[in-house]
């Protein structure tokens, strides 16, 4: 269809128009009194997608996540914002949505499996007549799985039923017409590539539907990997270096009769990586004994409206890190001191199947009977397992209290991104004498304080708990 876009009148005056499709263009040149644009459109066909629903990264510390259950099946009609599956982070167990409108085509992970952070999990096709194209995706990226191990065994075939008489022309072919769509790769492989400043768009990619993998990357930079280099090892030398590899990777435990084994969860594994994490931090501890009369008095008062101890020492620790903001800093790249704006202290919270420590964001700001209330509210969501990433990732220092238990010390290991965590024991009668040499039996509890030592030094720390300490023995300052 064309349309008169412009007419005027001159005298003499030139026609121009032209006549536009897809195949050709064509001009034509006339000697007329007016001047006529004819332009004819050309007709787009927008084709429907199928979209991958990956899984998130629900923490700054999430490798892999684990398939709670899915809220919809597959065929369900989804609109964008609609919860659709529950992963269990390393933390806790969320409601992951779609971003796009759309059918749940095909689940890639089902419930009770584990899948890497950008994985695809499910299939999400615009209209019913992707459907079945989306299932056929689904059903080769779940075949592709098992042929990497299968082909790095030396003798069995490649799984597939197609390539049979040559392998390797074959693999090469997906990879080529994956080449021509989108270049798609987890967000972890496009961190290497900047690193080790590979092209991404030259990256083969080896996983489902053509993805580039970290190893990938790797690979392209010329990084050969640990695993990669012990397997054909024992390939090639079955006999000698096979029993020598395992006696120096991990040591041989005696296996005890009627031992059960048991893997770890996901929190579990988290918790386990995260304190491996630590081994690589130089930190000291020190010791700070403090008298809790006052502490202990003032408890008593504030407890009928809902104040716990661990409100009171949170904020106590909260209004000494605002004069002490150096043991609320923390190095992360090995190079550089990172003084936080907000102190975020962190509780460890006990929980069935691990630990987690919600954070009490700036809790020097919020008054003792608020900052309580928002304690109760995060240990429920703490045990219900409903935390959010930023009520569980963000804290500047960590709080971890034993004297409920009756532990009179105790030494913490430090998180990972912190400059420092407190271990309080319990309260109870010791004897102590005063600047007069009498004795009298007070209630005493003794603080203990791991730090880095890259940031905070001796007497950092020691300055800290000399303000900590008078906090807790003059505490009428908490409730103002």
């Amino acid at each position: 269809m064309s349309s008169s876009l412009l007419q005027a009148r001159a005298s003499p005056s030139l026609s121009f128009s032209s006549s536009i499709s897809a195949a050709n263009t064509q001009w034509r040149f006339t000697s007329s009194p007016a001047v006529t644009f004819t332009r004819r459109t050309r007709n787009y066909t927008v084709r429907a997608k199928i979209r991958e629903i990956f899984m998130p990264a629900l923490s700054s510390t999430m490798t892999e996540g684990k398939i709670v259950s899915w809220i919809k099946s597959e065929g369900d009609v989804l609109s964008k914002g609609e919860s659709v599956v529950v992963v269990e982070s390393d933390k806790a167990d969320m409601d992951v949505e779609t971003f796009y409108d759309g059918i749940l085509a095909a689940i890639v992970v089902p419930e009770g499996e584990s899948a890497p952070v950008g994985a695809p999990i499910g299939l999400l096709a615009e209209t019913e007549a992707e459907i079945e194209e989306a299932k056929a995706k689904a059903a080769s990226a779940g075949s592709s799985a098992p042929s990497t191990p299968a082909a790095s065994a030396p003798s069995p075939p490649p799984p597939p039923p197609a390539p049979v008489a040559a392998p390797s022309t074959p693999a090469a072919a997906p990879v080529a017409a994956d080449g021509s769509r989108k270049i798609v790769s987890t967000p972890f492989a496009k961190k290497l590539a900047k690193q080790h400043k590979v092209d991404i768009n030259k990256v083969i990619g080896t996983g489902p539907f053509g993805r580039i993998t970290p190893a990938d990357v790797e690979a392209a930079a010329g990084i050969k990997p640990a695993k990669s280099s012990a397997a054909p090892a024992t390939a090639t030398a079955p006999s000698a270096p096979a029993p020598a590899a395992p006696a120096k990777s991990s040591p041989t435990f005696a296996e005890i009769p009627g031992a059960t084994i048991v893997p770890f969860t996901t929190m579990q594994a988290a918790v386990s990586k995260n304190m491996i994490e630590s081994l690589s931090v130089p930190t000291f501890r020190v010791g700070y004994p403090i008298i809790t009369d006052a502490l202990d008095a003032l408890y008593e008062k504030v407890k009928p409206k809902g104040v716990t101890m661990t409100a009171l020492l949170a904020k106590a620790a909260a209004m000494a890190l605002v004069q002490h903001p150096v043991v609320n800093a923390s190095c992360k790249d090995g190079k550089s001191f990172t003084y936080n704006n907000s102190i975020n202290i962190a509780v460890a919270v006990a929980i069935n199947g691990g630990l987690i420590t919600p954070v009490l964001q700036d809790a020097d700001k919020l008054d003792l009977y608020l900052l309580s209330q928002k304690w109760k509210e995060l240990v429920e969501k703490a045990r219900s397992k409903q935390l959010q990433p930023h009520e569980y990732n963000s804290g500047t220092f960590t709080l971890s209290n034993l004297g409920m238990f009756g532990v009179d010390r105790f030494d913490a290991i430090l998180p990972p991104g912190q400059g420092a965590i407190m271990a309080v024991g319990a309260s109870k009668p010791t004897a102590v004498a005063d600047k007069d040499g009498y004795f009298s039996v007070k209630n005493q509890m003794l603080v203990n304080v791991t730090a880095d030592h890259r940031i905070v030094y001796g007497a950092d720390l020691a300055a800290f708990l000399k303000t900590f300490a008078k906090i807790v023995q003059e505490p009428d300052i908490l409730t103002m």
